[in-house]
């Protein structure tokens, strides 16, 4: 496909990406506009906040200042008046990375891989620089630098990586194609080591974001009536309810990422010397949001168990990744480097997405929130590799079989004639 085309589609993905983001914001934003003022308040305001919401969402900080007479109506300590907000709502991410990645998959199916990703970053990177611009607001300030290169990045990354992918798997010429024809011709077990790190370490990245999102919901359904009586607490009316129900939906891949953290061991900080992990909880003062009702008060010995889940993700990798292998179990050094690959590839993608879903929430014990990447990457990379390699280095059957066949005397093997 002609590479202008590439760059037009490309452009297009990355236009569409941003609109869909800001109309999340902006559909509910509006909704509250026409019922609590009818329209008469000028509509154009909404913009400033849903554009803060936003960039935000894309891991944007937000420096928070208070009007005075706001802090003096509320009582609440001048000293809190400004603030940092850089706890994102990673709903906005994983959206935006998975159009991201589809956009340099396609880009790459049509002949021009990274003109596609380069085209599609400078138009994300252009549209929140146009964000940063026009959003002025007197309460909530940003970085302009950081306003443009940090959702530039989270569309970039991405876009770059399914243009690779895609390179890697469909190309006929180019770098990645020779790169992937030299590997091709190593021996048979090195040949396949790349693309079998990246597939069994993509299975246990999302192998691990499944768990992570099945003890979010058992805890959800656990805390239910805790949930209920924040709501009540609230004291908000039904379309209140409905408002905040969608911001913290907006939060929940942030919760399945704590609770990723939690079922790993070194578990979230809470501000101030508080922590929710296995192996012990004490929580401070928190805020009244419902969704937080989900945090246990205490916790049972018998939770470290949860540990063993992403060791048994590691080992549905390992599994995976054994059946490229041929059943020799004297070669193992490739599966060696496999297993570790395995474990990297985990323990990065757990960095990561800890250091995506920390942040601050607020003034004072607020102002650290969530897993520590360091840690959790760490107990990530230990409990998957264990995994992968208890199914990648232990002997194989066939082996096994074959040597029992070969030391049966040959006589015994031949039919018998009478």
């Amino acid at each position: 496909m002609n590479r202008v085309i590439v760059f037009l589609l490309a452009a297009f993905d990355a236009l569409v990406t941003v609109a869909a983001g800001l109309v999340v914001v902006l559909a509910p934003a509006t909704l509250l506009w026409i019922v609590e003022f009818g329209g008469l308040a000028p509509w154009e305001a909404l913009w400033p906040t849903a554009a803060r919401v936003w960039q935000l969402g894309h891991v944007v900080p937000l420096e928070i200042t208070l009007p005075a007479d706001y802090m003096a109506t509320a009582g609440i300590d001048p000293g809190a008046a400004s603030f940092v907000l850089s706890l994102a709502p990673l709903a906005f991410v994983g959206f935006t990375a998975i159009s991201a990645t589809r956009s340099g998959r396609r880009a790459s199916r049509s002949g021009a891989a990274f003109t596609g990703a380069l085209a599609g970053t400078v138009v994300f990177a252009a549209a929140a620089a146009g964000i940063a611009l026009t959003a002025g607001n007197p309460i909530a300030h940003t970085s302009l630098t950081e306003a443009i290169l940090f959702p530039a990045l989270i569309f970039g990354i991405p876009a770059l990586l399914g243009a690779l992918v895609g390179e890697w798997q469909d190309a006929d010429s180019g770098v990645i194609a020779a790169l992937r024809e030299w590997t091709e011709d190593l021996p048979e077990d090195w040949a396949l080591t790349p693309t079998v790190i990246a597939r069994a370490g993509a299975i246990a990245a999302v192998g691990l974001l499944g768990v992570a999102a099945l003890v979010t919901a058992v805890a959800i359904f656990a805390r239910g009536s805790q949930i209920v009586g924040l709501y009540e607490a609230s004291h908000v009316d039904v379309l209140g309810a409905v408002l905040l129900t969608l911001g913290q939906l907006l939060y929940l891949p942030t919760l399945v990422v704590w609770a990723l953290a939690f079922v790993a061991g070194p578990g979230v900080s809470l501000g101030a010397g508080a922590t929710v992990a296995a192996s012990g909880t004490t929580t401070g003062v928190l805020p009244g949001l419902p969704l937080l009702g989900v945090l246990p008060e205490s916790t049972s010995p018998w939770l470290l168990l949860l540990a063993l889940l992403p060791v048994a993700v590691g080992a549905f990798a390992g599994w995976v990744a054994r059946s490229f292998f041929a059943a020799d179990a004297e070669r193992v050094a490739a599966r060696i480097v496999v297993t570790l690959g395995i474990a990297v590839v985990s323990a990065g993608s757990a960095a990561l997405l800890a250091a995506l879903a920390s942040g601050s929430l607020g003034p004072g014990v607020l102002a650290q929130l969530g897993p520590e990447p360091g840690p959790v990457a760490l107990a990530i990379g230990i409990e998957v590799g264990v995994g992968a390699g208890i199914l990648l280095l232990s002997p194989r059957r066939r082996a096994r079989d074959d040597d029992a066949t070969e030391a049966v005397p040959t006589a015994l093997l031949e039919p018998s004639v009478d």
